[in-house]
């Protein structure tokens, strides 16, 4: 008896040394790439990633122009670019991304509103694919401006470390 409570002790104790995450699905069989919620173990290890920016499109164009940094599509490419490089360097990758923060400034070359669909383009190259089938919990938000003038993308997130 007491041997086997041991043995089922050790068992446990090695199934929470790592991070356990659960990722539930949106509802009604939705294919939309994000998770309803995702639910982390309590001995996770949480990484909160600051926002990303893109780097310009066109180095070469005007400042300030569209060219420069391209439009919603080209700056999501980039922000996930960049934080596909900061991720590797902390031993990360998109898969280990629980929850995402997405701020989106209008467009103005869409009377102001947001390329929502810009933004998806690129995501969905990186989360919800059959190579990377992690999706996080999500928001996106429409602001008004970010710091950097002319830019229309910043992604936060948060990981958990496996």
């Amino acid at each position: 008896m007491k041997k086997t409570t041991l043995i089922g002790l050790l068992v446990l104790g090695s199934a929470c040394a790592n991070a356990d995450v659960t990722r539930h699905p949106l509802p009604n069989n939705s294919t939309f790439p994000i998770a309803q919620a995702v639910e982390v173990t309590a001995d996770t290890t949480l990484v909160y990633h600051s926002g990303t920016l893109p780097s310009p499109a066109n180095p070469d164009a005007e400042q300030g122009s569209r060219e420069y940094w391209g439009d919603t599509e080209a700056q999501a490419n980039s922000v996930f670019e960049n934080m596909a490089t900061s991720l590797e360097k902390l031993g990360l990758d998109f898969g280990d991304v629980i929850k995402m923060t997405v701020f989106l400034v209008g467009d103005p070359q869409l009377d102001g509103r947001m390329d929502f669909g810009g933004f998806m383009k690129a995501y969905s190259k990186h989360f919800g694919t059959e190579a990377q089938p992690n999706k996080p919990a999500r928001s996106a938000i429409q602001i008004a401006a970010l710091a950097r003038p002319d830019v229309f993308v910043e992604v936060e997130v948060v990981l958990a470390r496996p």
